[in-house]
């Protein structure tokens, strides 16, 4: 079955609402530039909150890849979630200081981009639209993609399913699509979540 992140997470109220839902995967950004930024002091106390089967995972932009590896020694997050121009030889200096996954994301917009993600050294890949503005991408270039992956970009309860039985991806990865005036709408974290048990896959 397609497995849930739901990302942005930034109060105990989005936590309290996730272990109720039960995603397979939770996000915290710690890219400064975004509204969706938590600082490690933050991430750590909603960790603590965290069901303990809720896998943690930190959203970095070009972060010294000494901070990313201490976040995951300490226990903050399980997995990095790389979002900037973190080549292969970044990624295989975090696994090799940390034993830890790391999650690459690729902007997909021609099919040379899904064969960049294709070969990418990350134990897993997301593709995103890469805008942040909650637009899908156009879909059919990952289709021979070769590889479990991520899907992002434009994600809510009226297209999840749509993207599962056209895609089957490995997961679903969503954030403003469960938001209302840019905070996390429980509804619909719990619409969303419904939309891939409905779906069968």
């Amino acid at each position: 079955m397609t497995k849930i992140k739901f990302c942005g997470l930034t109060c105990e109220d989005d936590i309290s609402a996730v272990n109720e839902i039960m995603p397979d995967y939770a996000g915290f950004v710690f890219a400064q530039r975004s509204r969706r930024y938590v600082s490690r002091e933050q991430a750590q106390v909603l960790r603590s909150l965290l069901d303990k089967r809720i896998k943690a995972v930190g959203v970095f932009v070009d972060e010294d890849i000494k901070t990313v590896a201490d976040m995951l020694d300490r226990g903050i997050i399980d997995i990095a979630q790389l979002h900037g121009n973190e080549d292969d030889d970044y990624i295989l200096r975090l696994k090799a200081l940390t034993g830890k996954p790391v999650i690459k994301a690729f902007r997909i917009r021609t099919f040379q981009d899904v064969q960049s993600a294709g070969s990418s050294k990350a134990d897993m890949i997301l593709l995103d639209a890469g805008a942040g503005d909650g637009r899908t991408f156009d879909w059919s270039l990952v289709k021979q993609v070769g590889r479990p992956y991520f899907l992002a970009g434009g994600l809510c309860a009226e297209n999840a399913a749509a993207a599962i039985e056209a895609l089957h991806p490995f997961a679903l990865d969503v954030s403003s699509g469960i938001e209302t005036d840019g905070h996390k709408d429980k509804k619909k974290m719990a619409a969303f979540s419904a939309c891939l048990s409905r779906s069968g896959f």
